[in-house]
């Protein structure tokens, strides 16, 4: 029988501030994170898109045991030291006291040091081989993000990484809990984390037309279900989840904040880009993460959609609710936070799925923001606007990525 799985900790740095205090308050205030990128951190003049999700709130010192690792790697990896630090604290973790060998890292990231990767690229073609620093190769490889936060903390078990484009937050985390579930850790730090706000990046999103274009007014760009929607917002943090055992969580005395209940993944096997029309893979997804909870779709209360505000995404994640949900469809609460912080990509899902933690904790929701003319085609409840209060059991986040990758995790209430 496979070992039970909870949430005793998670930390957040995203658009809507670094702690998870920032968060939460962000959330019940509708606050939207996406704003005007400043000319100090990228010059937008030749890019038509101009405007991100930015973690502008950051000092890596108050999270960092060696300051002068920030500089050694790039920001990806910082980030994703920084939310490991705020989950090992709220954890109430003492690594002095746990058998550090089983303890592990599952960290991802959709496009890793790409800015590394730009501005490395541009030295060379300008100067020449002898201007790649020595540092370039370690710190662009997105694995890096997992082995860094092992070193900080000395966790000596499992260290993996998943790249699954936008769905490796959730992929992230369901498969740590696997880990614990089969034995081979009691402790796992696991999740996504971002950094490629860059000219190269939002020059190939915006070329793709997957990007919205509202220069004028950033704020309400972001508007998942919403008829009027245009494209993704990019967004940049991290969202690490610290996972264990639940013998291993009691025996310490830890506080208990969310249960593991189920995880399910899939392949569209259907187009690099886009999802599948018929919504099969997400559907397929969301059934099997319902099987491994051994939960009927009645009893989730709540969803955090994947929501990118595109017109295609929204419209088939709609779709594959329906399906999966059937008559239970029109009562499940959804709602899109990527309306407020934009899309982390590689870190969406595993914010996302914090964020449905913390829904459940506190039996509240967070609002779609920005859903002002309902879409036809998308014709659920997207708790507009607004916080609200709901008494749920069960919590489902859903994460689709290029390639036709999907993730779903499901989550429980802890009585």
């Amino acid at each position: 029988m496979s070992k039970r799985v909870v949430v005793t900790g998670y930390g957040l740095i995203t658009p809507l501030g670094s702690g998870n205090e920032k968060n939460w308050e962000s959330l019940m205030n509708g606050k939207s994170g996406i704003k005007p990128i400043p000319a100090e951190r990228l010059n937008t003049e030749e890019l038509p898109v101009k405007f991100a999700g930015l973690v502008d709130d950051f000092d890596p010192a108050a999270y960092v045991n060696d300051p002068k690792s920030v500089k050694r790697h790039e920001q990806f990896v910082v980030f994703a030291i920084a939310a490991s630090a705020i989950a090992v604290k709220m954890s109430g973790l003492d690594l002095e006291k746990v058998d550090l060998d089983r303890c592990g890292t599952h960290i991802g990231s959709g496009i890793g040091g790409f800015e590394a990767i730009e501005n490395t690229t541009r030295d060379f073609d300008a100067k020449g081989v002898k201007k790649i620093s020595p540092f370039f190769i370690p710190t662009s490889i997105i694995n890096m993000a997992s082995g860094a936060v092992s070193i900080e903390f000395n966790f000596k078990g499992p260290n993996f990484s998943v790249v699954t484009a936008c769905a490796t937050g959730t992929h992230s985390i369901g498969e740590a809990a696997k880990v614990i579930q089969r034995g081979d850790a009691d402790v796992m730090l696991a999740g996504g984390t971002e950094s490629a706000i860059t000219a190269l990046a939002i020059g190939g999103f915006a070329n793709m037309k997957a990007l919205s274009r509202r220069n004028d007014d950033p704020e309400k760009a972001s508007r998942p279900f919403d008829v009027d929607r245009d494209g993704f917002v990019m967004g940049e943090g991290s969202g690490i989840m610290l996972l264990e055992s639940y013998e291993h969580a009691v025996a310490r005395g830890a506080k208990i904040l969310a249960e593991f209940a189920g995880y399910g993944a899939s392949a569209d096997a259907y187009h690099m880009t886009a999802p599948d029309e018929t919504a099969d893979g997400i559907t397929r997804c969301m059934k099997a993460a319902l099987k491994d909870a051994g939960i009927k779709p009645g009893d989730v209360g709540y969803i955090n959609a994947h929501g990118t505000s595109t017109p295609y995404n929204d419209k088939i994640e709609t779709l594959g609710i329906k399906k999966v949900f059937g008559e239970d469809a029109s009562k499940v609460k959804i709602s899109s936070t990527k309306s407020m912080t934009g899309h982390l990509l590689g870190a969406a899902g595993s914010v996302e799925a914090i964020y449905a933690c913390m829904a459940l904790e506190n039996q509240i929701l967070p609002p779609t923001i920005n859903y002002t003319t309902p879409d036809p085609e998308c014709d659920l409840y997207y708790v507009p606007n607004k916080p609200e209060k709901c008494e749920f059991k069960y919590a489902l986040s859903n994460s689709l990525g290029f390639g036709g990758t999907n993730g779903t995790l499901i989550f429980k209430k802890y009585e």
